[in-house]
């Protein structure tokens, strides 16, 4: 849940965005969570009748009004659908965990680029030990949030690449990110990629895979070893820059902005 502040105590503002899991349909009456009652009313300075929009990644985006709202509860009436449901791209992002704040800052920003899901792997050289993944579930729906997504990307628990290796599902192909610099340019690969087929971005840790851990990899069906350019990324600015190239290449990003109906 993010806004400015200062600006949600404006009068002149578009509603505010909140993901939420109940259903969503004409008529309905949404009980919103005891977080985002404190939000709309402690933080973003919301009363009574003001107007919000609520996704859950299922119904399509509604605008909603909120009816009640006190100390830990509200009630929102939905009013009007105002985008139908869309689907976003089958496109995982199974990533070596990395320092705090660069793996909240992965999560956000890989949210934006529009994957479906985040998977943390660890690898023999990943320097984190452990991974929050309600952290990046928080992230990635604040992301979902803000950028106008119509769902949020599911967060897989984390797992040691050895095990997302033996549970990888055949039908994905993946791109694999090799800094050894042996795949071939990441343009060329996502020319030959099938538009929207299932695939999967694959990074390592700051140290790179190591040579056992690469053959175990490429030994999955439609893997393809790309490489990101002549200078050595950091492992969050290789995910993303292969993300965009991807999504440029091969994803949504022909795609038109979707506006909410007037």
């Amino acid at each position: 849940m993010g806004d400015d502040g200062a600006e949600g105590q404006t009068a002149s503002h578009k509603p505010l965005r909140l993901f939420v899991e109940p259903d969503l349909a004409a008529g309905g009456i949404v009980g919103l969570t005891r977080e985002h009652a404190h939000y709309l009313q402690r933080v973003m300075r919301r009363a009574v009748g003001d107007a919000v929009l609520l996704f859950n990644g299922r119904d399509g985006e509604w605008e909603a009004r909120i009816e009640g709202l006190g100390r830990g509860w509200c009630s929102a009436a939905l009013t009007r659908q105002t985008r139908a449901q869309r689907a976003e791209p089958d496109l995982w992002l199974v990533f070596a965990p990395i320092k705090r704040a660069r793996v909240d800052f992965l999560a956000e920003k890989a949210t934006e680029l529009g994957v479906s899901a985040l998977w943390p792997m660890f690898t023999r050289r990943t320097a984190v030990s452990r991974i929050n993944a309600e952290r990046l579930r928080a992230n990635a729906v604040e992301a979902a949030e803000q950028c106008e997504r119509l769902n949020v990307p599911e967060v897989f628990a984390p797992a040691p690449l050895t095990e997302v290796v033996a549970e990888w599902p055949r039908q994905r192909r993946i791109m694999l990110c090799d800094e050894t610099g042996g795949g071939v340019p990441v343009l060329d690969a996502v020319a030959e990629a099938e538009t929207g087929a299932p695939h999967a971005i694959v990074t390592g840790p700051e140290g790179g895979f190591d040579s056992r851990e690469l053959d175990a990899i490429c030994d999955l069906p439609f893997v393809t070893r790309v490489s990101l350019g002549p200078r050595v990324l950091r492992a969050d600015t290789a995910a993303l820059a292969a993300l965009a190239c991807f999504q440029a290449g091969a994803g949504d990003w022909r795609d038109k902005r979707a506006t909410p109906a007037p």
